[in-house]
Parts: structure tokens; sequence; C-alpha cells
């Protein structure tokens, strides 16, 4: 990508963290990226492709986090809780590292654009993703049975909002918040609602 265009987008993306998604201003990201709002308006038409070009520019960025991960289908089959975990963990530590793209991505996708966006979008970037999601519905039909749509809304979002509160240090960066997240999106409340072992 052209060095400035680049320089925008990350311009862009620090000033939704500052003046947020709404409140952004084309002057805004001109004043971060040290060049003339006319520069801008030379890579990018409105405000509206500029943050929309951001969006797919992080999220092509997360979704090269999985073509990066070594993934062994048998160990599925062994240990599916901790395969699904070495998936997780680089995404979610993806998001943990990079406080403005987060906070970004959380509020475009709660933005009331969003929606219109999601519906056209090419996000065949994502193939690497896709493949392993079909090995696991593969090694277990009964997630089939799940709506697609609320699983991957509740994995996905979930887990770039709790970044975000890390991020924000709402939540404090670890292992054990790692743990404590990664237990609640995949086990839910009842991987905590075993009964305590009497001593022997």
């Amino acid at each position: 990508m052209d060095d400035t265009r680049t320089r925008i987008i990350f311009a862009a993306i620090k000033a939704v963290r500052q003046y947020g998604l709404e409140g952004v201003r084309i002057q805004n990201v001109s004043e971060l990226a040290e060049i003339s709002p006319g520069t801008i308006y030379r890579y990018f038409e409105s405000k509206e492709q500029l943050l929309t070009e951001c969006f797919t520019y992080v999220d092509r960025q997360a979704a090269a986090i999985f073509e990066q991960i070594r993934f062994n289908p048998l160990s599925m089959l062994s240990d599916p809780i901790g395969a699904v975990k070495k998936l997780w963990l680089p995404y979610f530590r993806f998001w943990t590292s990079r406080p403005d793209e987060t906070i970004f991505y959380h509020r475009f996708r709660d933005g009331a654009a969003f929606p219109n966006y999601d519906k056209i979008r090419d996000a065949d970037y994502f193939s690497s993703f896709s493949q392993m999601v079909r090995a696991f519905m593969n090694a277990f039909p009964a997630l089939r049975t799940i709506n697609q749509d609320l699983l991957w809304l509740h994995v996905l979002t979930s887990t770039v909002m709790y970044a975000k509160y890390v991020v924000e240090e709402v939540l404090p960066q670890g292992p054990e918040t790692e743990d404590t997240i990664f237990q609640l999106l995949f086990t839910g409340l009842s991987g905590y609602l075993t009964p305590k072992q009497p001593p022997k």
C-alpha cells in the first residue's frame, strides 16, 4: 500500500479513538497525519469511504493471524478446548496489542453504517479461519445445530469487546484475564459451576 495512504489510515484510526466515530473530522485526520485535507481527498472520496477502508485494513490484519497459526486437525479430537484456545489466544492478543485498532474496530462495528456495509463486504481474506471452522464442524457435527451468526457474533465480537476493556485498562492484561475470558466465551458459566471437591 502507498505510504501516504497507509499514513492516512493510521491517522484516521487514531482519530476515531480520540474523537469517536461520529465526532471525527477530516481535519482531525489531516492534523494527525501531518498532511493537508486536500491530500486526503486525493485518496478518499469522503470520510465514510476512509472509515470503511480503515475497517477493511484492520479486518485483513486480524484475518492474517489465522494464516500464521499451525493448525493440526487431529488435536481437535484429543483436546478440542485446547485446540480452540490455540486458535483464539493469538487472535485475542492481536487486539490487546493494538489499542487504536481495537477501539476503532469496536466502534465501527457498533456504528450505524456497519450492518449495510457488512451485507456487501467481501471477507474472502478470512479463508484460513473458514477452513479451520469447517474442520471443527466436520469433527463435531453438533456445532451445526447452533445458529452460526449467533455463534460467531458471540465469539468474535465478544473477543474484541473484552480486548477493548483490556486496552482501556478496565481489565488487567495478562494470562489470568485471558484464561477467564476464554472460559466465559467457550464454556460459559458451566465451566465454573463445578462443585468443590472434598479434601482426600
